[in-house]
């Protein structure tokens, strides 16, 4: 038997005061992505972190952009071997279906995710090494960015941005994104956003480091 309760009250008046307001004022756009479909100018892959609220970021619109949010916004490599896989779904149907023409990976500070990889890689989180552990299987997706910071005076920063980079580099590993960014349909776009400050720093491949946007 399947259990699903009614929504709790605060969530149902929140409803009401976004379909009385917001809908309401916006009715028409509402019924034009209903009629047109989505076209959104970009795919953002960003933490399910509830403080992390890309949209805000960008002041985008409703239908503007294609988000999929996971642990730690990961990218894991290509692996066509039939198993479920959510996030390489999302990007397949982001670059070869909508056609979206920027991909950003978006990472932030204080990411619960990386601390947990970071006390794996420390000999850390037991829990996080069962082979049961959903999260520990995930996140070890990013251990290889532990022996590249080695040296790093802050690890936790410094591997949020090695979460973002080790997803640039497995995006590529995907056949139609390098062929997208191979020929210049889709540029790939690499983020960090520090919460505290509100700061928004953005990686720099040929430099090899983030810098502020």
């Amino acid at each position: 038997m399947i259990h699903a309760k009614p929504l709790p009250t605060y969530l149902s008046k929140r409803f009401a005061g976004w379909k009385a307001t917001q809908f309401e004022e916006n009715k028409a756009w509402y019924a034009r992505l209903a009629d047109e479909g989505q076209r959104p100018r970009a795919m953002i892959i960003s933490c399910c972190d509830s403080r992390v609220h890309v949209t805000a970021i960008f002041g985008a619109e409703t239908g503007e952009f294609f988000i999929h949010r996971n642990i730690a916004n990961l990218v894991p490599p290509y692996k066509p071997d039939g198993e479920l896989h959510g996030t390489s779904a999302a990007i397949e149907y982001a670059v070869k279906y909508l056609k979206v023409s920027n991909l950003l990976v978006v990472g932030h500070s204080d990411c619960g995710g990386v601390a947990a990889c970071v006390s794996m890689c420390e000999g850390h989180g037991a829990e996080f090494e069962d082979s049961s552990s959903f999260i520990g299987n995930w996140i070890d997706l990013l251990r290889p960015g532990y022996d590249r910071i080695s040296q790093a005076e802050n690890k936790q920063t410094a591997m949020e941005k090695q979460g973002v980079i080790i997803s640039l580099e497995n995006l590529l590993t995907f056949p139609f994104v390098e062929e997208a960014v191979k020929d210049g349909s889709l540029s790939l776009h690499g983020l960090w956003n520090d919460i505290r400050d509100g700061g928004l720093e953005y990686f720099d491949a040929g430099e090899g480091r983030f810098k502020p946007v």
